[in-house]
């Protein structure tokens, strides 16, 4: 059985377009804010649900059946099993990927990252956005084969990113593989997520531009690397 874990909800509408086979995995998390602690993933989703509950107001009953039950899907598969992670180059995408991986520290099977066909220097971090049924289609026949060292260093990267390991994570950027493009960049975003955002918002703020409106796209332009969306930013308009 292959499986295949999208990138949100929009992107599995024009997958579902298309004639793959296996099972559909939606992961709706955005792991790029907020809490990361918890001893277990019960824990762990908990502290998930109860940060989005706070930040964003989100049904934590909810949160558990559409985000953290579908996810887990992905825990005790055979080992025949292929899965297919779908997600783009941003650290939003990627912090998910780099969860992804870990979770799937145990699995056996073959694991593939699937990319967008987006890599020039002005499209990298718009992902899969305008990607139709024959876009998503190319993507998956140049899917790249996780190694074991791919997948070693994927649960590493997500574990700095979780202590907020500055020093390691800038470490780990300077590795190379062909599943893991730009990573320096990201890792390098990781490393100052709690800090350079906001820093940029208030920048952005300070020109004038204080609405949701015009803050947004002006944040897509000087830090597409982070991938956040309008929620992301408009918490940090309400923060600076």
């Amino acid at each position: 059985m292959n499986y295949h874990v999208l990138p949100g909800d929009s992107v599995a509408s024009e997958f579902r377009k298309t004639e793959f086979d296996g099972e559909v995995v939606v992961f709706r998390e955005c792991l790029v804010t907020g809490d990361l602690s918890g001893g277990d993933l019960d824990q762990f989703w908990e502290r998930r649900a109860n940060f989005l509950a706070l930040e964003y107001g989100e049904d934590p009953i909810q949160y558990q059946e559409s985000v953290a039950y579908e996810i887990e899907r992905l825990l005790g598969l055979p080992a025949e099993s292929e899965v297919n992670l779908w997600f783009e180059y941003e650290l939003f995408c990627q912090a998910n990927m780099w969860f992804c991986i870990d979770l799937l520290s145990g699995f056996e099977g073959k694991v593939f990252r699937v990319e967008p066909l987006n890599s020039q220097p002005d499209d990298i971090w718009k992902g899969f956005g305008g990607h139709v049924t024959g876009d998503l289609e190319r993507c998956f026949e140049s899917r790249t084969l996780f190694s074991n060292e791919d997948r070693a260093l994927g649960s590493k990267i997500w574990n700095a990113f979780r202590r907020r390991d500055e020093a390691e994570l800038l470490r780990l950027g300077e590795v190379r593989s062909p599943c893991f493009p730009f990573l320096q960049e990201v890792c390098g975003a990781a490393a100052e997520i709690d800090l350079r955002p906001a820093q940029i918002v208030s920048q952005i703020k300070s020109a004038g531009m204080t609405e949701l409106e015009t803050a947004f796209p002006e944040f897509q332009k000087r830090a597409g690397v982070y991938g956040f969306g309008d929620l992301q930013v408009a918490r940090l308009l309400d923060a600076v």
